[in-house]
């Protein structure tokens, strides 16, 4: 594949490789609908609106979606799969609390929604914090199912895009491209 709008700097982390952009476009082609479709949830898709809306149906909100993961990925381990504990925040001191991967993501936020517990369980067996920081490192589909499904629940479990941090680098321009290449 041919990436020139997704390969758009993101802060000072520089641009995504290749092969996280492969990835995140297999993981986007074969997401189940549900995680895109319209909810009443407050968030993600409304928390963007403004900066990639307004949403043109599903392929849409899909595309943005993934462009909300490149930049997101950007801002929390520079699109490192195995990026580990958040030195920097004083509650990463336990299984539960401690960051992992590319969205630095933590045991904790499963208690934002059953389907979250759900899908760790049946793909990791189960909701142990350690085995939980080991999957998001290694199970890269897990990992990107997963911080898409908890962005669909609040947006409060991750810093850059509550805050609006993210929103400087998304770009319409990307969700084009994203949208062509699925």
């Amino acid at each position: 594949m041919s990436y020139t709008a997704t390969k758009q700097k993101v802060a000072n982390r520089g641009v995504p490789p290749d092969s996280f952009l492969d990835e995140l476009v297999a993981w986007g082609r074969q997401a189940p609908d549900e995680i895109f479709a319209p909810n009443p949830n407050d968030d993600v898709y409304s928390s963007v609106v403004g900066t990639l809306g307004p949403w043109q149906g599903l392929p849409h909100r899909r595309a943005a979606m993934l462009e909300v993961m490149r930049v997101l990925a950007g801002f929390e381990s520079s699109w490192k799969w195995t990026e580990g504990r958040d030195t920097t925040n004083p509650t990463s001191v336990t299984p539960d609390t401690i960051e992992a991967g590319a969205w630095q993501v933590s045991a904790n936020s499963m208690n934002f929604g059953q389907e979250l517990k759900d899908l760790v369980m049946a793909q990791v067996g189960t909701l142990d914090g350690t085995e939980f920081q080991k999957a998001m490192k290694e199970n890269h589909p897990l990992a990107m199912e997963y911080i898409a499904r908890l962005l669909r629940r609040t947006t409060r479990h991750n810093g850059p895009v509550l805050r609006h941090e993210i929103d400087p680098w998304l770009h319409r321009s990307a969700v084009a491209e994203f949208q062509a290449l699925l």
